[in-house]
């Protein structure tokens, strides 16, 4: 509806409610050209009838959805259900071309517009949460394992005779499993444990690159994860990756949504070298799974990822991002990155609390801004499994726990020998242990029903040793 068609409809309608009409559509159009204009999170999250005014317009913008469009080709965004297409908003074409993932469609110009303000939207909400030196930001439909997968593809041409990634060690699978992928010898480097916590080894890294610099792609180093590890000590290694000339990416998964660890990678960034961060969308943003946020200071590295993926890519992860982002605004963004933060504390007491009932104890990983853990050690040393508390938890309905062993021995993982335990992220951890994790997007509500329902585990556990006990 433009200003003519507003005159005409007065002609049918109440003039004095037609005003009405036309003084909320100039509203939501002022609206969308704010968002043009500054290609930046708005104040206020919108409504959603204007999130599902603009993705009609932007929809309209593809050559699939002009009126009698003739498509003569084999991609022509054609969509059998009506189901798929509304769940789509008719946007069919995907994003990129051929052979640039960031590249304009010429049949498509408004999917390539909607690619183009969710980049620019979630590099905003990433510097609104802390990390202000990036430059740009690209959103990949992969999950984080194959995103850096694709960033280690994408950097070979930079040193072509590297055989070699350095990973301070992490116990994910697809850690390690990026690095195969990408047809390079993961280097893993055993952290180190200092009195609770698992931390960086420093010193290991360094001789590595003196000994193989020159053989050496990149390092990866880590900064959300599991307690009782620690984020890396970003700061030491970026300082060494620049005084090697080493190439430093930092899986941060989830890390976004932690102040402290902005702070870190900020400091890293000024005093040494960090090339692109990796962050998961669904783990930050709350999306479903299936893309990656790649922020980097130097446009051209990720200009190198964009040009490496081949063929077009699905718009769904920017579709759903896109509109989350415009429905919390930067307001509701900032509010629920302070209310993880000040819940943090919150469950890490009643955690906390919880294991000194049953004599056990929450383990002390002062710089685990997300993760925290309680020992699981009186309980084994009664006889109880602990993988099986693990299991009791989740058919109570908590998700997302972890448990690992003392004794949790895996010969290989990926092909690579961990005798000596996986799970802890080191060798040979001297406790059993349980995590919790206060992520974006928790409750109180949440941390009132897991501590309840954990009690509830660790009641029917003794209450199970004692049966048996008797038994006996």
């Amino acid at each position: 509806m433009n200003e003519q068609h507003f005159q005409l409809a007065k002609t049918l309608v109440n003039e004095s409610y037609m005003k009405q009409a036309e003084q909320s559509r100039r509203c939501r159009e002022k609206l969308i050209r704010k968002l043009l204009s500054n290609r930046r999170l708005p104040k206020d999250g919108w409504d959603e009838v204007t999130i599902r005014l603009f993705l009609q317009e932007i929809a309209s913008m593809d050559s699939n959805n002009f009126i009698g469009n003739v498509g003569a080709g084999e991609r022509e965004a054609r969509i059998f259900s009506n189901i798929v297409r509304e769940r789509n908003y008719s946007l069919g074409h995907g994003i990129g071309r051929s052979g640039d993932i960031s590249a304009i469609q010429p049949k498509a110009a408004g999917s390539s517009l909607l690619a183009k303000l969710t980049e620019c939207l979630v590099l905003d909400a990433i510097k609104v949460a802390g990390l202000q030196s990036v430059k740009r930001a690209l959103v990949v439909p992969v999950a984080t394992g194959m995103a850096m997968t694709l960033i280690f593809l994408a950097l070979r041409t930079m040193k072509p005779h590297a055989t070699k990634i350095i990973l301070s060690r992490i116990d994910q699978k697809s850690c390690i499993k990026s690095i195969q992928a990408a047809g390079y010898e993961p280097i893993i480097i055993d952290n180190q444990v200092i009195e609770d916590e698992v931390i960086t080894n420093i010193k290991s890294i360094s001789n590595w690159l003196e000994l193989e610099a020159d053989k050496v792609l990149c390092i990866v180093s880590t900064m959300s994860c599991f307690a009782p590890r620690a984020p890396d000590d970003i700061v030491n290694i970026a300082t060494l990756c620049q005084t090697f000339d080493v190439i430093h990416v930092v899986n941060n998964a989830y890390g976004i949504q932690s102040r402290q660890s902005n702070v870190w990678m900020e400091s890293a960034s000024s005093k040494g070298r960090v090339d692109i961060v990796v962050q998961s969308t669904d783990k930050n943003f709350m999306v479903p799974v299936g893309g990656a946020v790649l922020v980097a200071k130097r446009v051209d590295y990720l200009l190198k990822v964009a040009q490496i993926y081949p063929g077009r890519a699905s718009a769904q992860i920017h579709i759903d991002l896109l509109v989350t982002l415009l429905q919390m605004g930067e307001s509701t963004w900032r509010e629920l990155l302070k209310q993880r933060e000040e819940l943090f504390p919150v469950l890490k007491n009643e955690f906390g609390k919880i294991a000194h009932k049953y004599g056990e104890r929450l383990l002390e990983t002062h710089h685990n801004p997300i993760s925290m853990a309680i020992t699981l050690d009186h309980l084994e040393a009664k006889g109880f499994s602990v993988e099986f508390f693990g299991s009791m938890l989740f058919t109570r309905f908590v998700s997302g726990t972890r448990v690992v062993a003392r004794n949790n021995s895996k010969t290989k993982v990926c092909g690579i020998d961990f005798p000596n335990g996986f799970g802890a992220h080191c060798t040979n951890y001297p406790h059993s242990y349980l995590t919790a994790a206060c992520a974006l997007g928790m409750k109180k509500d949440d941390v009132v029903a897991f501590c309840n329902r954990l009690d509830e585990c660790f009641q029917e556990a003794y209450k199970n040793l004692a049966f048996h006990r008797d038994e006996t």
